[in-house]
């Protein structure tokens, strides 16, 4: 399919289903589709491209060096989101040229403000997954909270709380759940029945906000099938 296809064939699927009165037809009512070009860029570049035999969404650091967790973001113009669920396939690796130490940081941040100042995250280090070095291991993935709750404060102040170990590989589709209900948060990882990590203490005000794909220093990623269920 050429490129131009591609980038109206990609869409990311947001279903807004009451979980009283669920069905699947209504679901099929409530859903709204937004097409690649309407995101709103902080820091990245995208790209719409089959990836794995997936219909994706690339997206590419394209910030300036220094730049910290709170900067590259492609925000989903339109979406709303409190409390429910985020369920998305994503994939992360790093650049040709990044630097050894990037570990292909990937994840989806959420309840952003109308100024994009304040969201909550969760994201995956998919280069820690397989490590040799258990500690690296360890921190394959992480809550970050921003502003005031980069992964370096809450690592340094709470060791081991707000990040954990799950098997990832770099470059390969990984299946994201997250659950959020007030100030608490679940993230689920390939269809595991039991959270990789759990947050019950969400450091940003809980607020309505939108949706962004999230990636790190150095991160070339992707992004298929995010689905949102309020």
């Amino acid at each position: 399919m050429a490129k131009s296809k591609l980038m109206w064939a990609f869409t990311l699927i947001i279903l807004f289903v009451s979980e009283a009165t669920w069905s699947p037809g209504q679901a099929q009512q409530k859903a709204q589709t937004l097409a690649l070009d309407k995101l709103e860029l902080h820091n990245v570049k995208t790209e719409a491209v089959t990836y794995l035999g997936r219909n994706a969404m690339r997206v590419t650091d394209a910030g300036p060096e220094g730049l910290d967790d709170a900067g590259r973001l492609a925000v989903i113009p339109g979406s709303s989101f409190q409390d429910g669920t985020l369920e998305v396939s994503l994939s992360g690796d790093t650049a040709p040229n990044a630097p050894p130490n990037l570990r292909g940081f990937v994840g989806i941040a959420f309840r952003i403000t109308a100024d994009r100042s304040h969201f909550e995250c969760f994201y995956l280090r998919p280069k820690n997954g397989r490590a040799e070095d258990q500690l690296q291991r360890n921190h394959s993935v992480q809550y970050i909270s921003i502003p005031g709750f980069g992964w370096q404060k809450l690592r340094t102040e709470s060791p081991g709380k707000y990040e954990s170990y799950v098997d990832l590989l770099a470059g390969q589709w990984t299946h994201v759940k997250i659950q959020v209900a007030g100030s608490s948060a679940r993230l689920f990882v390939n269809g595991a029945e039991q959270p990789t990590l759990i947050v019950n203490d969400l450091k940003q005000p809980i607020v309505n906000g939108a949706i962004a794909l999230w990636v790190g220093p150095g991160t070339i990623a992707h992004f298929s099938d995010l689905k949102v269920t309020p």
